[in-house]
């Protein structure tokens, strides 16, 4: 696993380059939205306003992450780990009452995850959550005894595991990835690639929506998705994944197909959430990020991102 002090980290001029694009893009959404209020207070883009705000949010947390000591970033990352999935198993209307103290191994589980990422044991990291806690919970109920919803409980409880935690985890498991000769920015450089490509995914598709957004995919559950904010944000994250190749050991080619498979499964994410939100009858998983909802209304994208881009680089680099 790659220690280096924080002062290192801050000296990666690749790191540094990102960092400063992504405060870039921030403040001249700001600014822009803040333009267009003062030109046109009736009508404010109150809802890329409130975005930009959690984008700051967000923006900052990963950045410190990517400067901090790997530690206290471990940790960060399995507190996000923690509240992500106790929204979950606050607004789930699938588990019943009485299983929600089994919820309980579901946290205990959530340390050991992140410290086989810490290790970079990469066989037990994989089979810990899909394998283990995915036969250890069903027998916990089972021992419970009783029966009546027991499936339901059976499939929620293991289901939360794997999206807010087994996939999250991917995100810190890059800072454990070993050093590769001529790979200056690291596990971080990589951490950073994941995560603003994800989200300027997100932006992008809502941009080309709004503009050009006629044919919705799929009215029922995200009514606000069209096929021409999907393709042109899709088209976009390509060349956006392109460009930041250097943040990864990929050739152009590989990184083209990076930017597809994350802007392709950001998109699975968040309609996957929004899905969810729908079922249980809310629009936000919490209110944690003013201006968004919850902490999961910000993660349902990088949840699927994260786990695709790292066993994509890990095959492609690191086997």
């Amino acid at each position: 696993m790659n220690m280096l002090s924080s002062d290192l980290y801050l000296q990666n001029k690749e790191i540094i380059q990102v960092i400063v694009l992504i405060l870039g893009i921030l403040i001249l959404f700001t600014a822009i939205f803040g333009i267009w209020s003062l030109l046109n207070p009736e009508n404010k883009p109150k809802e890329m306003i409130s975005r930009t705000r959690s984008w700051w949010t967000m923006a900052t947390i990963f950045i410190l992450a990517t400067v901090i000591h790997p530690i206290v970033t471990f940790a960060a990352f399995a507190l996000l780990s923690f509240t992500a999935l106790r929204e979950l198993s606050s607004i789930s209307k699938n588990l019943p009452k009485q299983d929600i103290p089994v919820v309980m191994f579901g946290y205990m589980a959530i340390p050991v995850q992140y410290y086989f990422a810490y290790i970079g044991n990469y066989n037990l990291f994989l089979i810990f959550i899909p394998l283990l806690m995915h036969i250890f919970i069903p027998f916990i109920l089972v021992l419970r005894g009783r029966i009546e919803g027991i499936t339901q409980s059976m499939t929620v409880i293991p289901t939360h595991l794997m999206l807010v935690v087994f996939a999250i985890s991917h995100l810190a498991y890059f800072l454990s990835l070993p050093d590769i000769d001529g790979f200056n920015a690291g596990g971080r450089g990589l951490l950073l690639f994941i995560v603003f490509v994800t989200e300027i995914n997100d932006v992008l598709q809502f941009i080309w929506g709004k503009l050009l957004g006629k044919h919705k995919i799929l009215p029922k559950v995200s009514p606000n998705k069209t096929w021409e904010g999907f393709v042109g944000g899709l088209v976009t994250t390509i060349f956006v994944a392109y460009f930041l190749r250097f943040l990864t050991p990929m050739s152009g080619v590989e990184s083209m197909v990076a930017g597809l498979l994350i802007a392709g499964s950001g998109f699975i994410g968040d309609v996957t959430v929004s899905a969810i939100k729908r079922d249980i009858g809310i629009k936000d998983t919490g209110n944690l990020i003013p201006g968004h909802g919850g902490l999961l209304d910000r993660i349902d994208s990088l949840a699927f991102t994260a786990p695709i881009f790292f066993h994509l680089i890990y095959n492609l680099h690191y086997s």
